[in-house]
């Protein structure tokens, strides 16, 4: 993350977390937008955050994410990440994020988290 970042996180209350990211020119690709690969990273990463935060900080690693390009952004553009849990079992979690530009959503994903052990072990 820290060639993508910093990473913002906002202080609101826990039902509306928003994350951040001021977009330079060290993210874009060779016609000017921001690379999918950026905003493939940047949900992962909200994601495994919030889903580690929901786990009481246990490990999380990502199963499965299933990533939607619904438009694009510039370098320069500042982007709102904003996730949400949609459902956990005791060894999973559901979670939901959304790339925001200006208003509009420009990137999606859906992912499973599995919960592993503070060892390191899937529980």
């Amino acid at each position: 993350m820290a060639l993508i970042g910093p990473l913002l996180r906002s202080s609101e209350p826990e039902d509306k977390k928003l994350y951040g990211l001021q977009t330079t020119d060290r993210h874009r690709n060779h016609i000017g937008l921001v690379h999918g690969g950026v905003l493939t990273s940047l949900l992962d990463q909200v994601i495994a955050i919030e889903a580690w935060n929901a786990a009481d900080r246990q490990p999380t690693v990502t199963v499965q994410m299933d990533t939607r390009f619904l438009g694009a952004a510039k370098a320069g553009d500042f982007l709102e990440v904003r996730p949400a849990i949609r459902h956990a079992t005791r060894s999973m979690m559901f979670v939901d994020a959304e790339i925001v530009c200006g208003g509009v959503p420009i990137a999606g994903a859906t992912a499973i988290m599995k919960i592993s052990t503070s060892a390191g072990t899937p529980r």
